[in-house]
């Protein structure tokens, strides 16, 4: 784990336009902070985040979201190796069918 992260150095504030960066705390905002790196940042900021959290913590959190966009759900399924299944937000859009209104 990396000693510290500085979030307003090493993430781009456009990430938390919703909050104030300078007030952010790592350790309570993490679910906040690991959702927006891996939808929006690039490779080198998500590798930051794996190794100032851990590979199990960011897996575990990324797991229990109640949202992921296709493309960064299956690109954590690709990079972790975790089935789709395993991934809360996988589990709840295969609750809620779509019907084709004609």
């Amino acid at each position: 784990m990396i000693e510290r992260l500085n979030i307003s150095w090493d993430l781009k504030p456009r990430y938390f336009w919703d909050v104030d960066i300078q007030r952010l705390d790592v350790k309570k905002s993490k679910r906040l902070i690991i959702e927006r790196v891996f939808e929006l940042g690039t490779a080198n900021e998500i590798m930051r985040i794996i190794d100032y959290y851990g590979t199990e913590e960011v897996s575990n959190v990324l797991k229990n979201l109640n949202y992921l966009d296709p493309k960064t759900l299956n690109f954590v399924s690709k990079l972790f190796g975790i089935s789709l299944q395993s991934f809360k937000c996988y589990k709840r859009k295969q609750l809620n069918l779509q019907y084709w209104i004609f």
